[in-house]
């Protein structure tokens, strides 16, 4: 009994220094409603299984190992080629609660990275499908989908979220040195209906995303797009009715040295800004 008493007392202390180590994000995405979404260095596909192809019209379902998984993160890519995919959560029966299309030129050059909570009432029968709607010819060569270890927005990118309202656009210029954006989409509670989109000179939409959330707040949406190149601009339209806003965040995710040989203008080293509205985000 002695020994159990000195064991009890000298585990208590490091118990309750753990309990007070807990970082203080933790709170404030308690109060965002999506525990998953933690702040810190993105890890680069942490817990993906090997890549996989999918041929031109086959699905692929993928289902959580972790029945009480909070996200659950994918990766798109193809060698080249261009790129056209569906991607559904599957949470319960008959029930879609995310979807989205993906289409772009390149999928080697701009592979699409993201992440959606996977909340609900049916956490135990989540399910992610990855259709590739485009034709036989065009593979995706680089499939993967994960429950863990997936990639997090950074500080920087939870705190600068601006307001679209219902029908609405807002754009956010690209500096020539930003090789990644990151892209966070979410709601106090309502559905986001809304398209992301990568232009780069007049009339040149470089890759394109429409997605559907059923609650944005269980279920934000997380995305890293690559933006190479000058003259990068991304586009972000609040497709549902003007009852329901969204919240928009697009920062930078990598910088490095800026590519000649895509050619155009830049907006200044590292620049992301709102078109007409400054700071974050401009309105159009």
């Amino acid at each position: 009994r002695c020994d159990r008493i000195r064991w009890l007392t000298s585990t208590r202390p490091a118990q309750a220094q753990r309990d007070s180590a807990a970082p203080h994000s933790t709170m404030l995405l308690s109060l965002l409603g999506a525990p998953w979404l933690a702040p810190g260095p993105s890890s680069a596909r942490l817990a993906s299984p090997a890549a996989m192809q999918l041929q031109g019209g086959s699905l692929r379902t993928w289902h959580s190992p972790d029945p009480w998984a909070e996200e659950g993160g994918f990766f798109l890519g193809t060698e080249g080629r261009p790129m056209d995919a569906n991607v559904e959560l599957w949470s319960g029966p008959d029930n879609t609660a995310f979807r989205m299309r993906v289409y772009g030129e390149n999928g080697n050059l701009r592979p699409v990275r993201g992440t959606v909570g996977m909340r609900g009432r049916h956490p135990r029968s989540n399910a992610i499908a990855v259709r590739n709607a485009g034709p036989l010819e065009f593979p995706m060569s680089d499939v993967g989908v994960f429950g863990g270890g997936a990639e997090q927005p950074s500080i920087e990118c939870l705190e600068s979220a601006s307001t679209v309202q219902g029908g609405s656009l807002r754009t956010y210029p690209v500096g020539p040195y930003v090789d990644a954006v990151q892209v966070l989409l979410r709601s106090d509670g309502l559905p986001v209906n809304a398209t992301i989109e990568i232009v780069q000179g007049p009339n040149t939409n470089r890759q394109g995303i429409e997605l559907y959330t059923d609650d944005g707040r269980e279920r934000p949406i997380f995305y890293i797009l690559e933006t190479p190149g000058y003259g990068s601009v991304v586009e972000v339209r609040n497709t549902g009715p003007l009852e329901f806003p969204i919240a928009a965040s697009v920062v930078p995710h990598s910088v490095g040295m800026a590519d000649e040989s895509f050619g155009g203008g830049g907006y200044g080293r590292g620049g992301y800004g709102g078109g007409g509205g400054g700071g974050y985000g401009g309105g159009g």
